[in-house]
């Protein structure tokens, strides 16, 4: 039976009748309403901001005011299955072929087009301000890729109440439907979109075209529809057993309040994630993307709204977080953090959160998930292939210019094989091109800014100050663009600068262990940095292989045997480290979405109680 309603934000939230709650498998009829705005290319140009809090403009209405009629009874007709997931096809973009020319031609037009206006996108409506920011290109910091407006006080303010006030409606949408806007999103994003985001990636965060095919193409992708299956599974996840006359289950009902989802420059597939995990499972999200990946996320966001996700579901936000974050620390209605960046950022946001736990600010105890920094290692044993050892080192510690929270920053080389190891990393690390990324045989490009610029330089110079041997690089150049040559450092410390701190750049470090002090080895790996995130060992002996890596099992949330410490997969290899790198919720995973979702147990009687005593109180 088809019903319509209209209804304001605030009734909407309050009502009873909205809810169709699909966050289990057991489901209950009721009305439903997809609230809509105007149209997501509607531009509010000037915007008065003490108006915003009431209404978005004099001719635009609230958001909940303009709906497609889509209320309906939504009846369970039957027990759906999503599509079988697998993993995104990665193109190789050799010379000639179709993929190549068609990335060639997105980047050659990107680059025709820019400087790109980004607007904060709030119920689908794109708002812009009087103040602004820019995103440079890291190979050209002359030219930008876009100009971004930023947020004020009020339109974070508006954005989190109209985001709160669609939670209602958005939980309530059937599983099946809400599963179907996300699995399109990844298609449009695998072909229609695919070459558009690979070129904002190379040409605004520095990737070249294996680096941006690996992350915006196959990983976003792979992150949104394995999103769905990990939901399905957990949904599915219900109570064994049941006592006579009665029917248990549970319901995992969405977070209370909203998401603040702040994202990184270095991966367009993590900022994507950060937004659409909590969303998969009904929360509505605030997403603040790093200034320095702004126009990729800006477009992974309006493939979102195509994909048909309701406009106040993932409000895209970008600004100062002097601004939007404590804007959102400071709502009552802040639920939960999903987080990826810098160690010290995300330990200021705990301390925050935590002080307004203790103040009792939030309605519920907030979520906190995070990924931060890491400090990660190769170990090559005596037994090592060292052919495979130097490869894989290379690919780990120089691809996307040490600018993954995974990148191989420390070696431990045994002595006795490191006359081999030193003679061909050398070689190899030798032979890398560095330039623009969108130059096809760069395969490394600029660092992301400035302040990583000095920041890897200034680590350089350290390690000489220490009495760090340069065996390889040691140069960098801002002139044009921000590059830095790869660089091989050996040092005879062990807890010198460059291994026991994240440089965030195409720095390695490498000490050499005597054979008979592996065990030493393995207790400085294990204890010369705060980090636990990736590492890898190289060992042909099983048993050394074991040893090694039972002596290590805390220092890595993803450990590799015989592979580069970078790279993992979504729905392979789940990703996540703990101590200072993390909450180790595991990305890729269904371990995630248990974080953003608050379970309720249901028990039904059949049977009625006739007396309400039991036999042992019989005389």
């Amino acid at each position: 039976m088809i019903r319509t309603a209209s209804r304001t934000p605030s009734n909407i939230a309050n009502s009873t009748n909205s809810r169709f709650l699909t966050i289990g498998w057991s489901r209950r009829n009721s009305t439903f309403s997809l609230l809509r705005g105007s149209g997501s290319r509607s531009v509010l140009r000037n915007v008065d901001h003490e108006r915003f809090g009431q209404k978005l403009s004099t001719n635009t209405k609230p958001f909940g005011t303009y709906r497609r009629q889509m209320s309906y009874n939504a009846a369970q007709l039957g027990s759906f299955r999503i599509p079988q997931i697998e993993n995104e096809p990665m193109r190789s973009y050799a010379p000639g072929s179709a993929e190549r020319k068609r990335l060639d031609d997105a980047i050659a037009k990107m680059k025709k087009d820019l400087p790109f206006d980004v607007p904060c996108v709030i119920n689908g409506q794109e708002i812009r301000s009087n103040q602004c920011g820019k995103q440079p290109m890291p190979s050209s910091h002359a030219n930008h890729l876009c100009t971004y407006h930023k947020a004020d006080t009020n339109v974070v303010k508006g954005a989190i109440r109209d985001a709160v006030a669609a939670q209602a409606e958005w939980e309530a949408m059937p599983w099946n439907d809400r599963a179907a806007i996300f699995l399109k999103a990844a298609d449009l994003i695998s072909g229609k979109y695919r070459e558009q985001i690979l070129a904002a990636t190379i040409l605004g965060q520095g990737k070249n075209t294996w680096q941006a095919e690996i992350d915006a193409a196959a990983e976003l992708c792979d992150f949104l529809r394995f999103g769905v299956k990990y939901v399905e599974e957990l949904y599915a996840q219900q109570p064994p057993k049941n006592s006579a006359g009665t029917w248990n289950r549970v319901e995992y009902r969405p977070l209370e309040g909203f998401t603040l989802a702040i994202s990184p420059f270095n991966f367009t597939a993590i900022g994507g994630n950060l937004a659409a995990a909590p969303a998969l499972v009904g929360n509505v999200v605030i997403w603040k993307p790093s200034p320095a990946a702004t126009y990729s996320n800006y477009l992974v966001h309006k493939v979102l709204l195509e994909a048909g996700l309701p406009p106040s579901v993932i409000q895209f936000v970008p600004g100062d977080p002097e601004v939007v974050v404590k804007e959102a620390l400071d709502s009552r209605d802040f639920a939960s953090l999903h987080f990826t960046g810098s160690t010290s950022v995300f330990r200021q946001l705990w301390k925050q959160i935590g002080d307004g736990v203790g103040e009792g600010r939030y309605r519920n105890y907030p979520r906190i998930v995070g990924e931060t920094g890491g400090k990660n290692f190769h170990l090559v044993h005596k037994s090592a292939d060292v052919t495979n050892a130097v490869q894989q080192s290379v690919r780990s510690g120089f691809e996307y210019q040490g600018q993954k929270c995974s990148a191989l920053s420390r070696i431990y080389v045994s002595a006795s094989v490191w006359p081999e190891f030193q003679e061909k990393f050398l070689k190899e690390v030798a032979s890398i091109k560095v330039g623009p990324s969108e130059q096809w045989e760069n395969f490394m490009g600029p660092v992301i800014g400035k302040p990583g610029f000095d920041k890897i330089v200034g680590y350089i110079e350290k390690a000489k100050q220490e009495g760090g041997e340069i065996l390889c690089g040691g140069s960098a150049d801002d002139s044009k663009g921000f590059f830095v040559q790869p660089t091989v450092i050996l040092t005879k410390d062990p807890k010198s600068i460059t291994m026991r701190e994240e440089i965030f750049g195409p720095v390695v470090t490498v000490y050499v262990y005597q054979d008979e002090d592996l065990d030493k080895t393995l207790d400085l790996i294990n204890s010369t940095t705060d980090y636990a995130l990736t590492g890898a060992i190289f060992a042909q002996d099983r048993a050394a292989l074991i040893k090694t890596s039972n002596a290590l099992r805390n220092a890595a949330g993803n450990m590799y045997y015989n592979e580069k410490c970078t790279g993992a997969v979504v729905g392979q290899q789940p990703f996540g480290g703990s101590r200072g790198s993390g909450t180790n919720d595991k990305a890729g995973s269904i371990s995630l979405f248990w974080r953003f979702v608050s379970a309720r147990s249901i028990k039904e009687g059949f049977v009625g109680l006739d007396n309400f005593g039991y036999p042992s109180n019989l005389v």
